[in-house]
């Protein structure tokens, strides 16, 4: 049975599933220093296990980002992603109650635009909110 918690992994839990997803591990200490500008995160464990995690990360007032939404692949479609993001639209929903008008944003992994439309999401070209960009 897997089972959710508010809480935020550790470094090595973080690498972990990172890793086992395709997006590599990083440094314990920037991985720390990431982890501790969460606003709320939600980890899925099978017994002790990590399986998978989501955190929302920005300034609780104008601007929300939902990130690093990763399920080891072993235990992908089995819809613990979709638990993780219910966990944190909770939380959006409960921050919209001092400005409902907060944006909420995410980057979708390739393919995975279908998944995120189910919570609501669409595209910035769908918002007419023109293209997004990355600054390397």
């Amino acid at each position: 049975m897997i089972n959710f918690v508010k809480s935020i992994p550790s470094a090595e839990e973080f690498n972990k599933i990172s890793d086992a997803v395709g997006w590599g591990c990083n440094d314990k200490i920037i991985v720390e220093k990431a982890l501790e500008n969460t606003i709320f995160a939600v980890c899925a464990y099978d017994n002790d296990k990590i399986v998978g995690f989501g955190r929302l990360i920005g300034d609780t007032a104008m601007f929300l980002y939902i990130q690093d939404v990763m399920v080891l692949p072993e235990y992908q479609g089995k819809h613990i992603g979709t638990e993780i993001m219910k966990h944190l639209i909770s939380k959006v929903n409960e921050l919209k109650k001092n400005n409902p008008d907060i944006r909420t944003y995410l980057g979708a992994s390739k393919n995975k635009d279908e998944f995120y439309k189910q919570f609501g999401f669409v595209t910035r070209e769908e918002a007419g909110l023109g293209s997004g960009m990355v600054l390397f």
